[in-house]
Parts: structure tokens; C-alpha cells; sequence
């Protein structure tokens, strides 16, 4: 289910060449800890077994694309190179520096296997909301969201194998923190994957519309950590989900919306604008309402370190927050009340938004994410959220609180699931 993979499949077959399926293990990646990297490395040992069944090698080089890749196309004799797409801004400029480092008859083709529609095909442009893409995006879909054709057997062997991968070698060569230890709940790989996607739809999906804000209701997909690193697609999700929509068309229809047009809507932000990370990312409004409530005093000032180990006064905020440490994941609604409080109770929204973005890539399966940045930034920084009153540290960025929060589900429930006595 990768259409940059079946596209280089395509290509072999049509010049009856073999087919190389290579990764390029960098040693440390943003805030990705060992959590990150065993549920990618476990995922790649799937990928590998399945290439060796269908006669194509899989190669994974130790260390980066620029330094490793064009060596490899050199020795191997290599006709063409497919890539896969992201639009965050190191591996763009991965795909920037083995572009300049190829032999100019190599061709380079770049396929955007992880959205539906392509990033630069939904729009060609900064997208204001899920208002503006969204009827950009569902006037696309007839076309983009068909079935995948197979990955076939491979006809033509290379010359020599792949070698054999020594998988504890690529442990060792990583430099990240150790101590961020995987979760139990989520096994790596496409199986796994698939799995959860089939428990949605026959356990989940019924209750999506109605209960998918409630933390303490089993209603959500959990896929995003098997989407994020490629191990389902979203295609395939979808897919499979709208074969339901008879039944549970309110439910389908939300799990497009939130799947396909909020999810594209982060990409095409991440995509159009370099500052996704930054209070420079902010729209003109937002940034000058921050700015004038810059100085007003907090309630709270918390340290990373107190933030981290959830230690605030807000027992909900700590439950949110150790549920992310424990489980690599946080319940969708609670992310935007999470975010919010670092605002409320750090000295800027500059470090507001660093710390957000620092815990989200540390903790969160699905960090260092076009969808984890964006819903950082918009929910310190508002991005379209004029007509707000104005109050004191937000401005007319948006407020939440936790008196909102329990009108809407049970907090006392989820807080005593997540006590720092867990």
C-alpha cells in the first residue's frame, strides 16, 4: 500500500531491471528516542521478510542518505531512485542533498506515498483552515482514493543479494536516549496494524461521532502511531472504514474528515510554511496578540522538568501528560487543553511552544509529525481563532479551562486512571 513503491516497481518491471528497496538508519532524529526507534526497526524487520518473498532486496544503511545512498546507487549500478515524501523541513533537505550527490543520468522521482491526495496537488498553497481544503480535497478523491494495485513477485533477481541485515549492529549504532522505554500497548508492524484497524471497525467505529471527544470512551482508531511511520496507510484506512458507511455514515464521515482533510490540512501547512515550528509560523494577528500580552503575569510558572513529570497543580493536565509519558500517546481532545496550559504557565509562548513540541517528540509514537506541530502551534498561537474575548496571557487566542473540561466528559475518571501512583 506505498505508491512510491509501487511506482519504482513499475519502473523496473518496464525495463526488466531488479528492484532495491533501501532505508537509511540515521543515528538520532530530533527528540525521537529509543521508543521511536524500536517501533520503526521492528516494522522494518516485517518489511524486510516481505521483500525477500517477493525476490526484491531490502538494504538498510547505517547513516545518512547523502552520505550512504549515492555510494550504493554507484556500486549497484543503479537506473532510477523513487522517494517517498514528507514535508517537514530535515527531510526535505535529506532529499535536497542526495538530489545534488547523484550522477546527473540517474533519474529521481519523488512520490507523496503518505497522503491521499498529493501535497502539492490538493493545493498550491498556504491553506487558512479545514474550510478553505476541504472542498479541495473531496473534489479530488474520485481520483486519488482507488484501490492499490499489488506489489507482484519480483521477475528479475539482482545480480547479488542483499546482505543479511544485522539488526542488534543497528541498535547500536543509534545515538538516542534510552531511557524513554516502548509501550505495551501498540506492537510495531504492518500486521499489528492492520489489527488495530479491524478492532476499530468492528468494536469503535460505531461509536466514533458521539464519543470520540471523551477520554474516558473507547471510540478512536489508535492508528496514528502505524500511520505515522508508513506501517498502515491512511488510504487503506479509509478504504476499509467507508466499506461501513451504510451503517455508520455520521462515524465514516467524521473519521474522513479527520483522517483525510485535517490531516492533509497539517501537511499543506508544514508544506507552504517553513516556520511550522515557530511563533514566526503564526498569522500576523496571533503573533501581535501574544506579543501585547507578553508580560502579563501567570498564574503558574512551571520548568520543563515539572512539566515533564507532571507535577502541576492541574490534575488533569498530569494524567494528559503521564498518559502520553506511559503510553506514547494522548487522548485527541485533551491535546489542545495540554497545550494550552503550557502557554498559560511558561514565561513566552516562545518557550511554550518549544516545551510543547519538545514533549510531544519525546513521548508522543506519533511526534516529530506535521499533524504534532501543527496542533502545537494552533492551539498556543490560535492560527483562526479571532473573535475570542480577550483576556489576560491569550489574547484572543482561544482559552480553556478545566471547569470546561469537566462539562464535557468525566475528568475525575480519567485522572484517577492516570494518578502518578499508576
Amino acid at each position: 500500500d506505498n505508491w512510491a513503491f509501487l511506482y519504482a516497481q513499475r519502473l523496473a518491471l518496464k525495463q526488466e531491471l531488479p528492484l532495491h528497496v533501501c532505508f537509511c538508519l540515521v543515528p538520532k532524529f530530533l527528540e525521537a528516542t529509543i521508543r521511536h526507534y524500536r517501533f520503526m526497526l521492528r516494522g522494518l524487520q516485517e518489511v524486510a521478510q516481505e521483500c525477500a518473498e517477493l525476490n526484491i532486496s531490502f538494504h538498510l544503511l547505517l547513516g545518512y542518505a547523502k552520505d550512504v545512498l549515492p555510494t550504493f546507487v554507484a556500486e549497484h549500478g543503479v537506473g532510477g531512485l523513487v522517494t517517498d515524501f514528507s514535508p517537514l523541513r530535515l527531510p526535505r533537505q535529506w532529499v535536497e542533498d542526495v538530489r545534488e550527490r547523484l550522477p546527473d543520468d540517474v533519474p529521481f522521482a519523488q512520490v507523496d506515498a503518505h497522503n491521499i491526495v498529493p501535497c502539492w496537488v490538493a493545493s498550491p498553497k498556504q491553506e487558512y483552515s479545514a474550510r478553505t481544503i476541504r472542498g479541495k480535497i473531496h473534489a479530488q478523491l474520485p481520483e486519488f482514493l482507488t484501490e492499490f494495485p499489488p506489489v507482484v513477485r519480483h521477475p528479475h533477481p539482482p545480480s547479488c543479494p542483499a546482505q543479511p541485515i544485522a539488526w542488534e549492529a543497528c541498535y547500536s549504532s543509534l545515538q538516542v536516549d534510552h531511557t524513554v522505554k516502548e509501550v505495551e500497548w501498540a506492537t510495531p508492524g504492518t500486521t499489528a496494524g492492520m489489527a488495530v484497524l479491524k478492532s476499530f471497525i468492528a468494536e469503535r467505529l460505531k461509536s466514533f461521532s458521539t464519543h470520540r471527544n471523551d477520554p474516558n470512551k473507547a471510540a478512536l482508531s489508535n492508528l496514528s502511531p502505524w500511520l505515522h511511520f508508513g506501517q498502515v496507510s491512511t488510504q487503506r484506512a479509509i478504504l476499509e472504514v467507508q466499506k461501513h458507511r451504510r451503517n455508520y455514515k455520521d462515524s465514516v464521515d467524521a473519521f474522513v474528515e479527520e483522517a483525510v482533510v485535517r490531516r492533509e490540512l497539517a501537511e499543506n501547512f508544514c508544506y507552504y510554511n517553513e516556520n511550522y515550528d515557530s511563533v514566526q509560523g503564526a498569522y500576523d494577528w496571533a503573533q501581535t496578540t501574544l506579543k501585547l500580552h507578553a508580560k502579563d503575569k501567570r498564574p503558574y510558572l512551571y520548568s520543563l522538568q515539572e512539566l515533564e513529570q507532571g507535577t502541576t497543580h492541574d490534575p488533569l493536565w498530569n494524567a494528559a501528560q503521564l498518559q502520553m509519558v506511559w503510553e506514547g500517546k494522548m487522548h485527541g481532545f485533551l491535546r489542545m487543553y495540554w497545550a494550552k496550559k503550557i502557554l498559560e504557565w511558561t514565561r513566552s509562548p516562545e518557550e511554550a511552544l518549544q516545551f510543547a513540541i519538545y514533549l510531544n517528540d519525546r513521548y508522543e509514537l506519533d511526534g516529530r509529525d506535521p499533524n504534532g506541530y501543527v496542533g502545537c502551534l494552533w492551539s498556543i498561537c490560535g492560527i483562526h481563532d479571532q473573535g475570542w474575548a480577550e483576556r489576560p496571557v491569550f489574547g484572543k487566542i482561544r482559552y480553556m479551562n478545566y471547569a470546561g473540561c469537566k462539562r464535557k466528559f468525566d475528568v475525575e475518571q480519567f485522572e484517577r486512571r492516570y494518578a502518578p501512583t499508576h
